[in-house]
């Protein structure tokens, strides 16, 4: 049901929140947030990191990145660790339980989405698909 208030685009706006939080409402541990499991995924992604480096990929403040770091160790999910070239450095390194974590969850979240489209027609699923490129260039703005 479309809103009569709201232009094509901010219905369109709108559409894409609502997919994107149905997909990030997949998560195998319920506990983490959707921050945590971005520097989660960024770690699987491209290995140890600084927490400034972290913070300026998530682009956080360094406190809030630390807050962060300490919930993911706690978890069990990160560890930190010196720095081989830089004693005063600290890295966050994944651990197998953040691996696994970050493997489930985009295991879940693939199910889902594949789900998901698996309910439409070819016709529909063909319209959705031409608009990846589009929506890429969106994304990497």
């Amino acid at each position: 049901m479309a809103d009569s208030h709201l232009t094509p685009e901010g219905e369109l706006r709108i559409l894409l929140q609502k997919v994107a939080r149905r997909i990030r409402a997949e998560r195998s541990d319920d506990s983490i947030s959707d921050s945590q499991l971005s520097v989660l995924r960024h770690l699987d992604l491209t290995g140890d990191s600084t927490p400034g480096e972290l913070a300026g990929a998530e682009r956080v403040s360094p406190p809030s990145m630390n807050r962060t770091v300490n919930a993911l160790e706690e978890a069990g999910y990160v560890l930190r660790r010196p720095s081989p070239d830089d004693a005063r450095k600290v890295l966050v390194s994944l651990t197998e339980a953040g691996r696994g974590m970050t493997l489930e969850t985009r295991r879940l979240r693939a199910e889902w989405f594949a789900a998901r489209l698996g309910e439409l027609d070819d016709d529909e699923r063909g319209r959705l698909l031409a608009v990846r490129d589009v929506l890429r260039k969106l994304a990497d703005s």
